[in-house]
């Protein structure tokens, strides 16, 4: 194997338990977004346009489906000979193995594959952010700022800022302290989860982390913070553009309701950078006379005989004549029977909603109310109650 300059390391691995039953039967990575798309398909399309053409994805939580998605990576031109993709599962070790235990415990029990790829610098991802991002520019940065270490940063609105990292600068963007999840934080600087080390720096810290039996072997509450206290040059790299953590049901469906705006920042239809997946052959999508659709995505092989007002509609799906779908994302092959009315709801895979039933919010006007979930596989029937405050139905 070739040496690279940098390895790009995808921590695929968690459960998204926030997302309910999204993830109940698929790691987060691999949950469908935005009418075509999987959440991994994001980073892995940044690696593809950022050149960085070795990847480590790291995966633990229900991970068949989404190893069967990735492949060998050809939908990212990542079946490469001298590079390519990767997938790194916790394995068997000559004195046993052990799960992934942590953000930085993954990437320690992957330092071998680091080492096999002598790569100067590692960069870190999550698997499941919604973003478009260069990290070549980054790496650029890295390389200028002379930086141990350099993260990602993303301006919040101050009142969110308590739920997020948030890194303190000084003027040259040098960070000089971190916060995680503070009460009163002093900036809105947000990590992005997104990181690019030198490599002989992250395998000494690694290596004292995995054997300190207080540390939860986690980059944002231990090793960050003892690199900080060792005085490393870490620096903070400022991304201006569309970001967003699609960690609970709230922001899954505001993130493709975000789709659905035409001043959305996040284009997907740039031929620059564009977002690839993985997609089989259907027939085209079919809106029958009767229906009436507005600012919707609809993808291949679904069939409208109903109303579709701003909604992600994914293949395959059916809305009956006379159905009306507001505010919702209809997952791959759900269908909704004629007369069924669908309300700021998530309807997962292969579920039914019967003829006649009511699902979802009862005051749309109310930007407040509960979204509801129908669970993959269920069958909703006109007598069962399936209004935001049953939120997960099925």
């Amino acid at each position: 194997m070739k040496s690279k300059e940098c390895v790009a390391m995808i921590l695929a691995g968690g459960q998204g338990s926030r997302l309910g039953s999204l993830t109940k039967k698929i790691a987060k990575p691999a949950v469908p977004f935005g009418g075509k798309y999987r959440i991994i398909d994001f980073t892995l399309s940044n690696c593809h346009n950022s050149g960085m053409d070795m990847v480590g994805v790291l995966t633990q939580y229900q991970p068949l489906a989404l190893h069967n998605y990735i492949g060998i990576g050809s939908a990212w031109d990542l079946d490469r000979k001298n590079g390519g993709v990767y997938v790194l599962p916790p394995c068997l070790r000559e004195r046993g193995g052990e799960w992934y235990k942590g953000t930085a415990d993954a990437i320690y029990q992957n330092l071998n594959f680091i080492d096999l790829v002598q790569a100067e610098y590692v960069l870190v991802l999550s698997g499941d952010h919604i973003y478009k991002m260069n990290y070549g520019r980054m790496l650029d940065y890295h390389k200028k700022m002379r930086a141990d270490a350099t993260i990602a940063v993303i301006e919040v609105p101050w009142e969110e800022a308590p739920r997020f990292g948030i890194m303190n600068t000084t003027e040259d963007g040098r960070i000089n302290e971190f916060d995680e999840k503070p009460k009163h934080p002093k900036n809105n600087l947000a990590s992005m989860g997104v990181y690019i080390f030198n490599t002989s720096l992250l395998k000494k810290f690694l290596k004292a982390d995995a054997i300190d039996s207080k540390s939860s072997h986690d980059f944002g509450k231990n090793v960050i913070p003892k690199m900080l206290k060792e005085n490393c040059g870490l620096y903070a790299y400022q991304f201006f553009g569309y970001w967003k953590d699609v960690g609970t049901v709230d922001s899954f469906w505001e993130a493709n309701m975000d789709l659905l705006n035409h001043d959305c920042q996040l284009d997907l239809y740039d031929p620059a950078w564009r977002i690839y997946s993985v997609n089989a052959t259907r027939p085209p999508h079919y809106i029958a006379p009767t229906a009436k659709v507005k600012r919707a995505l609809i993808s291949e092989g679904s069939q409208i005989f109903g109303e579709v007002d701003h909604s992600v509609i994914f293949p395959g799906v059916i809305v009956g004549e006379g159905a009306q779908v507001v505010d919702s994302v209809l997952m791959p092959y759900a269908a909704i029977a004629p007369g069924a009315v669908i309300h700021k709801a998530i309807v997962c895979r292969k579920a039914v909603i019967k003829e006649g039933c009511f699902v979802g919010a009862e005051n749309l006007s109310d930007r407040a109310s509960e979204i509801t979930v129908i669970t993959e596989n269920s069958v909703v029937s006109k007598d069962q109650k399936n209004t935001a405050t049953s939120k997960q139905v099925g």
